[in-house]
């Protein structure tokens, strides 16, 4: 048995999934806010694999940065996939998504590459699709190519490369590493693409133990299309099936609007409809909300007054599915 639920030569779908996460929403918040279950184990699922799952308020405070040392990575914005390469001659390499789906046939590219791998290896990673001519990484990309049969993946390979971001191994020579410790499993990592010079589309998830580090990374990094955030695990983690191992700070910037229109009454606001001033003053919309909680229907209804004639958007409509 290759690795938790799997038997590459029964042809069973793995029954695992990968590791997990907790979205930052304000690092300057003076309290913790973390939602229940930011810490919790996960609901029912196709596999019982580490996962990522719940919300970090990203407060100074919040006991999620009082942890013991952790080691925090950038969350690139991919498909969570396994690499399983065969135990020997005549083996498949496969391809396992978070909801144990095989999608080997979509990514020939990277079954071709998995030859430079070790036998009775599992890498768990983000697969990300690099756009050739746009000279970015592509989300909508990497969604047309998991979507493709083995009869037309190949004429995407050309336009739309598949890269596979690792950051840990859970089965080295078909032996099993989960109950190795992270920071273990992570030096083998290291170890495996230096000995075996890995390069594109194998690439190493950069890591760091300095806080420093990790902030620049949520600060700057995700300035750059297809990188998310930064995940955070402690380094003396095993690897848990069906637990939450990784805490998610994700990147959250705020401005200010104007509510140019409501849904909905003045006393009972559905939804609000923003606005901001362009450089010539005008008040173009922008977006909208979500629909208002009760309570959070009350306190807008507070502060709405009628629109009086000649507001900027008298006569416009909007669609119901504006802002979506």
């Amino acid at each position: 048995m290759s690795a938790p639920g799997l038997n590459p030569r029964a042809g069973t779908a793995p029954r695992f999934k990968p590791a997990g996460s907790c979205h930052a929403r304000d690092p300057t918040a003076p309290t913790c806010r973390c939602q229940p279950g930011a810490r919790g184990v996960s609901g029912p699922g196709p596999s019982r694999g580490e996962r990522e799952g719940g919300w970090c308020c990203g407060a100074r405070s919040c006991r999620c940065w009082r942890q013991p040392p952790r080691r925090s990575r950038p969350r690139p914005d991919g498909h969570r996939t396994l690499v399983f390469t065969p135990d020997g001659p005549g083996g498949r390499v496969l391809l396992q998504t978070r909801r144990g789906v095989l999608v080997q046939d979509a990514f020939p590219d990277l079954v071709a590459a998995a030859s430079r791998l070790p036998d009775g290896l599992v890498l768990d990673g983000e697969v990300l699709a690099w756009d050739v001519e746009a000279e970015a990484l592509s989300f909508e990309g990497l969604q047309r190519r998991a979507a493709a049969r083995a009869r037309t993946a190949p004429a995407l390979v050309a336009r739309l490369p598949a890269l596979y971001v690792a950051f840990d191994v859970l089965q080295q020579g078909g032996v099993k590493l989960l109950t190795l410790s992270y920071r273990e499993r992570r030096r083998r990592l290291e170890v495996l693409f230096a000995a075996r010079a890995l390069t594109s589309p194998w690439t190493l998830c950069p890591m760091t133990t300095d806080h420093a580090t990790a902030t620049q990374w949520l600060e700057t990094w995700t300035e750059v299309i297809g990188i998310e955030g930064v995940l955070a695990k402690p380094m003396g983690a095993r690897y848990l099936q069906g637990h939450r191992g990784w805490t998610k700070i994700k990147r959250r910037d705020t401005t200010e609007a104007v509510i140019g229109a409501i849904t909905g009454t003045l006393t009972r606001p559905r939804l609000l409809v923003l606005g901001r001033h362009d450089h010539d003053g005008r008040l173009r919309a922008v977006g909208r909300t979500v629909t208002l909680r009760p309570e959070q229907a009350r306190e807008v209804a507070e502060h709405l007054a009628p629109a009086v004639s000649g507001h900027p958007w008298e006569g416009v409509r909007f669609v119901a599915a504006w802002g979506c």
